[in-house]
């Protein structure tokens, strides 16, 4: 890729930028970091090629080759994917006029000498830490923006005396704050080059614990939690993302499936693919359809941890041995299975392991129990003990005793009679009072709605897999069915060996068998990619959750490293409590919060319309300052006049994305299909942004804090106009 054009596309309004003296180094690096793009991706592309035609190996060699494989693929992506535009900007240090210039990704030149550093590692801190009041040793810096591939505006900024030679635009970084509001698209645009000070500091912040990032609309809260994974995956040895396991990954839970459509660039832009991303629906295969719980009353029970923990219990009740001795009778002998004998056998499993996988490890147990009191008494070769197992096996009496004492479960069932079965609701949940236990039945036990999710996944957990037992038959009669080939198949080359040293009578040794063994090719359960345990858990939106919904969390993060990303002002269900007393509450006790008090997004015409209403409910709610005007004033209006607004703003501006927030979307079908305008209900909106939003109707949101919190998360979805139409 060698430049053969100006990395610089600067507007006529611009030309005294692109002066040489200005640019001059500038075109000189870019021109080594083409050549140097050119010539990785060149080398890599040949590696991956050489890795993935490498022939196959078994276990851990298998796992390893893999995991290079996504390595190079992931970062032959990256590269691919930008050109010159993996530069972000560069610093000069004082006292040394050799600037270092940031990227994406860390690149270096054939001879060793380092082109780009990567924007996560600690020489790069300097150019998004610095500021007037602390410079970090840095004495200027400049900020490129990147159109189709060549810079078309630059920024500095001087620190130090020294930092105010060669320097264009010390007196206009009010277009640097303006250019925070140029248009969006329906992904989340690229704002790396853009990260403030404040916010940088928050992305590298040590994942020890948990760290909630509070800041109300435009503060860029999704953004740093984006970085921040990023970042995390880079910095953290404990992570391991270049491992195989899924153990390694990161899981960002965002409110909704059009927020993860909107970010779902921004990690891959930053050569970051080890990040899992879904919503809380997604974590339990019910969730797709469940619907939301139409009476408060019960949503309101099930919101709390105590009836989630209610699961153990309802698990246990199935988890019986039979309270008297009983006599096994086989061909070979009768056998005396004692209380004790069955207390023995259910305390087998691990602790932990659940109870569908524990099934096997107990009758395993039972069986071996037997089978050992008769080699007390008896003689008995390997067949003779082999054939008493298959007798005890297949013994009526004792299968259905065990089938009662320890029964396969599936976790819909046992959820199911929860709200089904009052005696056994009472049981699980003795704390509930009657009228309680009453109100959480339904005619339709298995009716899910939003609110058994947290219920159905800790069921789900306790209990594991109810084929798991199935497919571990047929894997070990795979097993044995690929050994005894092998061994044929060994036996038959042996004896064809006439060589002098008899070299194939080494392939009878039991590691060469097992290598011999093609274990990629048996029957295996597909794994659950949301299961975890993760490494690390990154909540957006995070002040909506219940209990019941965090402790679906903490299940999949034992380490409670937690990025937690809300604003308590934004609650729809109110938050009264401090975000420390919160979480301590649920079980994270080490808790540090960080607030950004900077609007970044929204014009401050909207702001001056929005905060007033949030002020109503939340008086001493966290309304940021915002930093930038868009000129616009707020569009007052009648709903009749939509189409004419929309279409006004469609013709004026050909690049942007609009939003019309109504309570009742579907409502708009009429006129739906527009290209670059949504049609969301307030709730859907959350965490996302446009250039126009529409409001329709804002006072039928609803009335209490929920509709507040509506019409002032809505308003703050605009980025540059907004408009309020009433009926």
């Amino acid at each position: 890729m060698h430049l053969s054009t100006s990395a610089f596309d600067l507007p006529d309004h611009l030309v005294r930028k692109s002066d040489a003296v200005l640019i001059a180094d500038d075109e000189r690096h870019f021109a080594s970091i083409a050549e140097s793009l050119e010539h990785s991706i060149a080398e890599l592309s040949e590696s991956l090629d050489k890795a993935r035609k490498a022939p196959g190996r078994p276990g851990q060699e298998a796992l390893e080759r893999d995991a290079e494989v996504r390595r190079i693929a992931a970062r032959l992506r990256a590269l691919r994917r930008f050109g010159l535009d993996l530069c972000l900007g560069r610093i000069v240090l004082a006292g040394n006029p050799e600037p270092v210039y940031i990227g994406r990704l860390g690149l270096t030149d054939s001879a060793g000498r380092r082109l780009l550093v990567d924007w996560r590692s600690p020489a790069a801190e300097p150019f998004f830490g610095a500021t007037h009041a602390q410079a970090m040793g840095v004495a200027s810096r400049r900020r490129y923006r990147w159109s189709r591939g060549r810079i078309s505006d630059y920024w500095d900024e001087a620190f130090t005396p020294e930092g105010l030679e060669g320097q264009a635009a010390l007196e206009d970084l009010s277009a640097f704050i303006a250019s925070l509001g140029s248009s969006r698209s329906d992904r989340m645009r690229d704002v790396l080059g853009t990260i403030a000070a404040e916010q940088d500091a928050v992305i590298r912040a040590s994942s020890r614990g948990t760290l909630v990032v509070d800041g109300g609309p435009g503060t860029g809260k999704t953004v740093v939690a984006l970085h921040r994974a990023a970042y995390l995956l880079y910095s953290d040895p404990r992570f391991g993302h270049r491992s195989a396991h899924s153990s390694s990954h990161v899981l960002l839970v965002g409110p909704h499936q059009h927020f993860l459509a909107y970010v779902a660039d921004v990690l891959p832009s930053l050569g970051e693919d080890g990040v899992q991303m879904c919503t809380l629906r997604d974590l339990v295969p019910e969730g797709a359809t469940a619907v939301v719980e139409s009476d408060p009353r019960v949503a309101a029970l099930k919101s709390s941890a105590d009836l989630v923990n209610a699961i153990e219990a309802a698990v246990r009740f199935y988890e019986e041995p039979p309270a008297k001795d009983m006599e096994v009778e086989t061909p070979y002998g009768d056998f005396l299975l004692s209380t004790r004998d069955w207390a023995d056998a259910f305390a087998a499993p691990s602790p932990g392991t659940p109870h569908n996988e524990a099934r096997d490890e107990v009758w395993e147990e039972l069986l071996g129990i037997l089978v050992d009191r008769h080699q007390d008494t008896h003689d008995g070769d390997d067949a003779t003990i082999a054939m008493l197992r298959t007798a005890l096996a297949r013994n009526a009496e004792l299968t259905r005793a065990f089938n009662r004492a320890w029964p396969l479960l599936r976790y819909t069932d046992v959820v199911g009679d929860l709200w089904s079965v009052p005696a056994y609701l009472r049981l699980c949940a003795p704390w509930l009072s009657a009228e309680e236990v009453n109100t959480l039945q339904r005619h339709d036990p298995q009716a899910w709605t939003v609110s058994d999710l947290p219920l159905l996944d800790a069921a789900r957990q306790r209990l594991g897999d109810p084929e798991s037992s199935r497919r571990k038959r047929l894997h070990d009669a795979a097993i044995a069915s690929e050994r005894e080939l092998m061994d044929r198949v060994v036996e038959d080359l042996v004896a064809a060996d006439d060589s002098e040293l008899l070299v194939m009578s080494m392939l009878r040794g039991q590691d060469m068998r097992d290598k011999l063994v093609d274990f990629d090719a048996l029957p295996q359960a597909e794994p659950d990619q949301l299961a975890g345990p993760f490494a690390h858990v990154i909540v957006d939106e995070a002040q909506e959750l219940t209990d019941a919904q965090w402790r679906m969390l903490l299940l999949r993060c034992p380490s409670r490293s937690f990025t937690v990303v809300g604003d308590r002002a934004q609650s729809r269900h109110g938050f009264a409590e401090s975000w420390q007393e919160r979480l301590g509450r649920i079980g994270m006790p080490a808790v540090a919060v960080a607030t950004l008090g900077v609007n970044y997004r929204t014009p401050s015409e909207v702001m001056a319309e929005a905060e007033p209403v949030i002020r109503t409910a939340l008086p001493d709610a966290n309304v940021p300052s915002s930093i930038r005007s868009s000129g616009i004033p707020v569009l007052h209006a009648t709903a009749s006049d939509l189409e004419q607004v929309l279409n006004g703003w469609l013709v004026a501006h050909t690049e942007g994305t609009a939003c019309v927030i109504s309570a009742k979307p579907s409502g708009f079908d009429s006129i739906g299909g527009i290209p670059r305008v949504s049609f969301l209900s307030p709730e859907e909106s959350k965490g996302l942004e446009f250039d126009l939003v529409v409001l329709v109707d804002p006072e039928a949101f609803g009335a209490g804090i929920e509709g507040t919190l509506d019409r002032y998360v809505a308003m703050t979805r605009a980025t540059m106009q907004l408009a309020v139409l009433t009926p």
